[in-house]
């Protein structure tokens, strides 16, 4: 059995934790196939209310694994490139009824970042940074990013992340709106637990009906297509695996010194 996704239940809460610490919990081929089903146990599991979704540190997502990406190696139906996975959604999620919160320990970049989004929520540690370097690496976002990022923090900061592909900090994401809470490290699960708890108390089959109100009322299935018809036309044109290869050393640095 593979242990690059953790699951761990108690108390009503199913904690998942992505554990490629050596990869900064790149997403490999062997993570998008287990981490949705994953969810999906989670999901099914009547001993689960809420699901928490962190990383083993020092990252919570470097995104998808550029190394495997440049070879080659990404396998289809991950839904990465903005096709539906295979669960027929868009997204890097399977479809959810249970509420699941992200708990950012490090950094969340493109695809991590993407990963967080997609998330009902956000509490972040304070050493957590996230970034949108998509240009950086000449690909496209495909997991709804361009919707996402600006219902978070506004259209207009969504566009500077984007085109700069520079990095915010804690306080910087938690002043935007892009996280509800900032903690210190070591707080960051008991404090996502305690919070989780506070949903856990509520009677879920109500939560589970606003939860699912709200995913309706933000869709935004437009722009999702939108999205999905760039990605699409931007990989037949523009991609190429040996560019993907050959920027991963330089976006690692230059994310390093900020």
């Amino acid at each position: 059995m593979s242990d690059v996704v953790l699951y761990e239940v108690s108390d009503r809460i199913a904690t998942v934790t992505l554990n490629r610490p050596a990869a900064r919990n790149a997403l490999s081929g062997e993570l998008l196939r287990l981490l949705p089903a994953t969810l999906k146990r989670a999901d099914a599991d009547p001993e689960v209310d809420v699901i928490i979704l962190t990383g083993a540190d020092p990252a919570f997502c470097a995104g998808l694994d550029l190394k495997e990406l440049g070879s080659g190696g990404m396998p289809l139906g991950s839904g990465a490139d903005g096709t539906p996975n295979e669960a027929g959604v868009r997204g890097p999620l399977p479809p959810l009824t249970k509420a699941i919160i992200g708990a950012i320990n490090g950094v969340a970049v493109t695809g991590g970042l993407e990963l967080a989004l997609n998330c009902d929520f956000l509490v972040a540690s304070e050493r957590a940074k996230f970034g949108d370097t998509h240009s950086r690496v000449g690909v496209m976002p495909g997991w709804g990013l361009t919707v996402l990022l600006p219902q978070a923090i506004g259209v207009r900061r969504a566009r500077e992340m984007s085109f700069t592909g520079n990095f915010l900090d804690a306080a910087e994401a938690l002043h935007f709106g892009l996280v509800n809470h900032v903690v210190p490290h070591e707080e960051l699960l008991p404090t996502t637990r305690r919070i989780a708890a506070d949903i856990i108390g509520n009677q879920q089959t109500g939560v589970r009906e606003i939860r699912r109100t709200y995913a309706n009322v933000t869709a935004e299935r437009d722009g999702w297509q939108i999205e999905a018809d760039a990605s699409a036309a931007w990989r037949r044109a523009e991609f190429s695996p040996e560019h993907v290869a050959a920027q991963r050393a330089a976006i690692m640095e230059r994310g390093r010194t900020q």
